[in-house]
This record gives C-alpha cells, structure tokens and sequence, in this order.
C-alpha cells in the first residue's frame, strides 16, 4: 500500500478513480483531481507548502514534486504527464502538458497550456515561457505552438488512463 500520510494537520486528499502505486509516497498537503496516476516511487512532498494536481494526471516512475517553505507552491493542470526521474519544485503547470523524463521545472517557473518540455530539460526559476516545445539545460524554445504539440501532450495522459485501470482492475493482482 502507498504511503499516504498526514502531516502537520495536512492529509492528502485524493479524487475519484486514482491508481497510486505501493512504492508511491503523497505526504501533507497535496489535493488530486480524478483519474490520477502516481506511479512507483514517485514522491509528492506536500510538507512545506501546497501540492494541487488537477485532472487525469500522471506522475511516472521516480518522479518528484515538492516545493520552498512559504515561497513557492506547485500547481499541475488537467491531462498533464509527468515523465519518469522528472522534477516540480514549485512551478505551476498549466493543462495538455508533457514534463518529459528527467526534466526539472525550478520554483515559480510557469508552464503554459499546450506545452512540451523535452526530457532532461532545465526550466529555471522565475521563467514564464509561451506555449510550445523546449529542450535543454536552461531550456530553450525550439518549436512554436501548435495544436499537434497539444495535442501530443493531450494524447500522452489519454495513454495513461488506460494504464490506471490495468492497475486498478484486481483481477490483474492474481
């Protein structure tokens, strides 16, 4: 079973229909939308300030999510994938979003609608980037805009509905 913990007064409050993994971790305040996945060894440390994810979101494998002590909060949109090893410190994410793996969004960064970070990407703090597609360490926009890019994204989190309810149908646990 997940470690999903209370702290501090917080409990984390979860929404209909998630699938959080037994190796997953949600701790203090942290609010979920429905139709969420937080999959193994994903952390979402909600211990010094607020966690809000939003609808049919997915944190993959060994991400985390975390934020600074009265300075920062992270905030996830709708439909909103979060890559394998990727980081949120306390950036805000807007909806049809794709964090690719081991990206790292730093505190206060904001991440428009219909946007792609590729995997291993930087966001550094205080940046406030236009939708489109960024790669690199600090990234950098290297695709405009399009509705294919919010599409990909959209389509990305679709996936992970169908992955969720493999792992919340118990007769795959037999």
């Amino acid at each position: 079973m997940a470690l999903i913990k209370e702290l501090n007064g917080c409990k984390p409050k979860i929404g209909n229909n998630c699938f959080i993994a037994e190796t997953a971790a949600v701790v203090g305040d942290v609010t979920m939308g429905d139709d969420c996945s937080i999959w193994y060894g994903a952390v979402l440390r909600g211990d010094v300030n607020t966690i809000k994810i939003g609808d049919r979101v997915n944190i993959q494998d060994g991400a985390v999510l975390h934020t600074l002590y009265q300075r920062s909060v992270c905030e996830i949109g709708n439909d909103v994938s979060v890559g394998h090893n990727a980081i949120i410190h306390g950036a805000k994410v807007g909806n049809n979003v794709l964090v690719g793996m081991g990206a790292i969004l730093m505190d206060n960064a904001v991440i428009p609608d219909n946007t792609v970070i590729a995997a291993g990407s930087v966001v550094l703090s205080n940046s406030v980037l236009e939708p489109g597609v960024y790669a690199g360490v600090p990234a950098k926009k290297v695709k405009d805009a399009s509705e294919t890019v919010g599409q990909m994204a959209h389509s990305n989190a679709q996936g992970y509905l169908m992955y969720k309810e493999w792992f919340l149908d118990e007769n795959n646990y037999k």
